[in-house]
């Protein structure tokens, strides 16, 4: 995937959604031309997926971008619509691509220390935080498929909130909801989820 310049301008949603478009269509110069309008935000949702595993893990950043622009190349079957949709499909490859190493590492350890990761805070990992605010990445990621059988909104919203560190108002605008509806369901989702992790 080709690397921005400092001199790269901030991608508009216009440009990228018509990339995208285009792309969808089978325009295989689309996808070229898009990879740096988008390279700096997919780095932006590395840095913060991976500040959130904690010390230890042993993915950059640079290749978690360049796995999950892989797997976003792959979805031949993809409508591409939007910006914001495919910043969220980029959040779940990123996901995939870090429960898949979470789960490779564990394999490896047998039996070690599981990659942890916090529902506290999305900003930012602080120290000092409780330890029922740490979960195993690989649990986490199982029991938002349940919470996916259950409400695939929900479980979305936890993604995209999560992974991709999208804020409120960006989560909004990918679901389409108010942000006073995302608010309210991201609260009663995490809520839901601390108490499936710590069961």
């Amino acid at each position: 995937m080709p690397m921005t310049t400092p001199s790269t301008p901030l991608p508009t949603p216009p440009r990228v959604t018509e990339l995208l478009r285009a792309w969808n269509a089978g325009d295989s110069q689309a996808s070229e031309t898009l990879a740096p309008l988008v390279y700096a935000e997919l780095r932006r949702q590395a840095k913060l997926a991976l500040r959130r595993e904690g010390e230890g893990h042993t993915l950059q950043t640079t290749a978690l971008v360049h796995e999950a622009w892989l797997r976003l190349d792959g979805q031949h079957d993809a409508s591409w619509e939007s910006r914001s949709q495919f910043f969220a499909v980029a959040a779940q490859m990123m996901r995939r691509v870090l429960v898949d190493h979470a789960r490779n590492r564990a394999a490896a350890k047998r039996g070690g220390a599981a990659a942890r990761v916090t529902l506290e805070r999305v900003e930012a990992v602080h120290e000092g935080e409780s330890s029922l605010d740490l979960v195993d990445l690989v649990a986490l990621d199982d029991a938002l498929h349940r919470l996916a059988a259950l409400d695939p909104r929900k479980a979305q919203l936890v993604e995209l909130r999560y992974f991709a560190g999208m804020s409120i108002p960006e989560t909004a605008d990918a679901l389409g909801m108010s942000q006073a509806t995302v608010g309210r369901e991201w609260a009663v989702a995490r809520m839901w989820l601390r108490r499936e992790l710590a069961g």
